[in-house]
């Protein structure tokens, strides 16, 4: 679909692309010409995932929690270190967990939050500040939910991405005047390993949630990783402070409310 040489000569950021997602939209974006740094918590697997990657091209990595801004401020040594600059920043890391609102701890809240709102700012705010506005040139692509109609069974997680929606629209207007574009894409039920970690009623929902959508099909990884890539290449030169939700529709027409009936 893309030009093999879109993003040629690009650097490009994503954090927690050691799996699912993220390791799609690295993938992609390597196939595409782009040299990618890619960052998790956990050394040993993301070591791994990047000795993958490295098959396809120039990819480099490096443990680091986006909630301490001192690691993140290292992640920018290293791509300074590296390449000299950055093109992309794809923010992919985050997580979340189901759960009624009533049984979300302090601490389950408070880790959600600091990870999908804080760690989000922190990776921005830096980046930005040592690359994209002094290079007066950026782009910043967040990954959110599908959280258009709430996000009942994972308010935590909800009102988390909201933020990041959010601040997605004002930083857009900010920096714009630095020729930084800043958009989200907000992935419906997408089948990839960040649904491994759910409960067993969750799981079982799945069939239902696929009948249940327009289109009768989950997302894939490649659905997601296309429409970063449209919005993080020249094609998309005239687009900042937007949503694009891959969710077959579901923003519009789906059931809210199954997986909090599940629980119940």
């Amino acid at each position: 679909m893309y030009s093999p040489t879109l993003f040629q000569d690009k650097v490009a950021l994503v954090t927690g692309g050691r799996s699912g997602i993220g390791y799609g939209i690295a993938e992609h974006l390597l196939k595409l010409g782009a040299k990618v740094i890619i960052c998790a918590r956990k050394e040993e697997p993301l070591a791994k995932a990047a000795a993958q990657l490295s098959e396809l091209g120039t990819c480099v990595h490096r443990p680091c929690d986006i909630r301490e801004s001192d690691q993140v401020e290292a992640l920018a040594d290293l791509i300074e270190a590296e390449f000299g600059r950055l093109d992309i920043l794809v923010n992919n890391a985050g997580g979340q967990f189901p759960s009624l609102a009533r049984y979300i701890s302090d601490n389950g809240w408070k880790a959600v939050i600091n990870t999908n709102v804080n760690g989000t700012f922190f990776v921005t705010r830096i980046m930005a500040n040592r690359f994209f506005i002094p290079q007066q040139e950026g782009n910043i692509v967040n990954i959110i939910v599908n959280h258009f109609r709430g996000f009942p069974g994972m308010a935590h997680t909800g009102a988390a991405r909201a933020a990041v929606e959010n601040l997605t629209k004002s930083l857009a207007q900010e920096w714009a005047t630095y020729n930084i574009r800043i958009n989200c894409v907000a992935p419906g039920t997408i089948i990839s390993s960040g649904l491994d970690t759910y409960a067993e009623p969750v799981k079982e929902l799945l069939d239902q949630m696929k009948e249940d959508n327009l289109m009768k099909r989950h997302g894939t990884i490649e659905d997601v990783s296309n429409a970063v890539l449209f919005l993080a290449s020249p094609l998309s030169a005239y687009t900042s402070g937007t949503t694009l939700y891959v969710d077959g529709l579901d923003h519009l027409h789906s059931n809210r409310m199954r997986m909090v009936d599940a629980f119940r």
